[in-house]
C-alpha cells in the first residue's frame, strides 16, 4: 500500500509457499479468459491518476491487458468517494467482464462489490483495502517482509558505523492503514530479536512535518539512537532533515531507512541523506491483478499467499546506495 500520498500507500510474487486455493466467481456471459478473439473487457477504477504510483499501476494493467488481446476501460476516482462508487458502477452497467479496483475509500466498496455479485462479475482489489466484501482476490505489497529488510539492513549499518547505542525510532502511518501498520510491526519484532530497543514509535500520520517533529523529539529525548525506520518516503526524508537539522549525519551517523522508493527518497539516497528505502512495485501489482482476473474468468480456482484473507503479495525490494541508479529517473 502507497502510504503516503501520501498514505496511500508496487516485480514478481513471492514464491507462494503458503499457498492455497479458492473458487472464484464467473463472469456473466461465460467469456472464459482463453477465449479466441479475446472478447474480454477489463475495467479499472483507480485511486487517482495524478500520482505517479497510481500512473505506474495503470500502466501495468493496462500492458497486461492488452497483451492477452483484451478490452480495457479506466475510470479514475480522483480521490472522491462518490466519484469512485458511482464510477465504478458505471463500469459494471457498461458490460465489463471483470472489475479491478484500487479503491479510495475501502469502506465504501460494500455497494459496488454487491452489485458486481449480482452480475457474476469478478472483483479483483489492487492494494488499499477490501473494506470487509466479498472480492475475489486482493493483491498487496508484502509489506511484513519489507520491514524485516529494513530491520536487518539497519542492525547491519549500525554495526558498521561503530555505533555502541541499540536504540531506535519507528514511525507508523495513519492508524486507518492497517496494511501499512505490517510495516512497523515487522520491524519492531525483527530489529527487537537483534537485541535493539524502539525507544520512540509513533504515527505521523503519514505526513512529513509530524515525521520530523517526531524526529527531533526522539532525539532530544534519546540523543544516542542509532537508527529510524519510517512508513513512508516522506516521513523517512523528514526524519533524516531533522536529524540533519540536529547537526548528525543520516546515514553514518543515524541509519534512515523510509517506505515507497518515491522519487524525493531516491534522490536523497543518491546524495546521502537518507540511508535506504523499500521499493514497491505498482506496475507489477496490476500486471498480477490481470493474472488472478484471468483465473477468475476461466472458473479456476485462485491461489493465494494468505488463503484467509484472499491476499496475494508482491515482492519489494531494498534500495540502497548500491542498487539507487536502477530506480532513478
Amino acid at each position: 500500500m502507497r502510504t503516503n500520498l501520501s498514505t496511500l500507500a508496487i516485480a514478481g510474487v513471492l514464491a507462494l509457499g503458503l499457498t492455497a486455493c479458492s473458487d472464484s466467481t464467473t463472469a456473466e456471459g461465460g467469456k472464459p479468459s482463453g477465449a479466441a478473439g479475446g472478447d474480454v473487457t477489463v475495467g479499472f477504477s483507480v485511486y487517482d491518476m495524478q500520482y505517479e504510483f497510481f500512473q505506474k499501476m495503470e500502466k501495468g494493467t493496462r500492458e497486461a491487458v492488452e497483451a492477452k488481446g483484451w478490452k480495457f476501460k479506466l475510470h479514475d476516482e480522483k480521490s472522491d468517494e462518490n466519484e469512485m462508487v458511482t464510477g465504478a458502477q458505471a463500469l459494471l452497467d457498461q458490460g465489463v467482464d471483470v472489475l479491478i479496483i484500487s479503491p479510495f475509500k475501502p469502506d465504501a466498496l460494500g455497494p459496488i462489490v454487491a452489485k458486481a455479485k449480482q452480475k457474476q462479475i469478478p472483483v479483483i482489489i489492487d492494494d488499499i483495502g477490501g473494506g470487509g466484501t466479498p472480492y475475489d482476490a486482493i493483491v498487496i505489497s508484502d509489506n511484513a517482509d519489507g520491514g524485516k529488510q529494513a530491520a536487518d539492513y539497519m542492525a547491519q549499518q549500525i554495526a558498521a558505523n561503530g555505533a555502541k547505542s541499540k536504540k531506535v525510532v519507528s514511525i507508523t502511518c495513519e492508524p486507518s492503514a492497517v496494511y501499512a501498520a505490517r510495516r512497523n510491526q515487522a520491524f519492531d519484532e525483527q530489529i527487537k530479536a537483534k537485541g535493539f530497543q524502539v525507544v520512540t514509535e509513533l504515527s505521523g500520520n503519514s505526513k512529513a512535518e509530524e515525521a520530523y517533529k517526531i524526529m527531533k523529539d526522539a532525539l532530544a529525548k534519546d540523543p544516542d539512537v542509532t537508527g529510524v525506520f519510517a512508513c513512508n518516503d516522506p516521513m523517512g526524508v523528514a526524519a533524516a532533515n531533522a536529524i540533519k537539522d540536529a547537526g548528525k549525519d543520516p546515514v553514518k551517523g543515524i541509519v534512515t531507512v523510509g517506505f515507497n522508493a518515491d522519487p524525493e527518497a531516491i534522490t536523497a539516497i543518491g546524495k546521502g541523506g537518507l540511508s535506504a528505502t523499500i521499493a514497491q512495485d505498482p506496475a507489477g501489482m496490476g500486471a498480477k491483478t490481470v493474472e488472478l482476473a484471468a483465473q477468475a474468468l476461466d472458473g479456476g480456482k485462485l491461489t493465494y499467499d494468505d488463503a484467509t484473507n484472499r491476499e496475494v503479495f508482491q515482492k519489494v525490494t531494498l534500495v540502497t546506495k548500491d542498487n539507487v541508479a536502477q530506480f532513478a529517473g
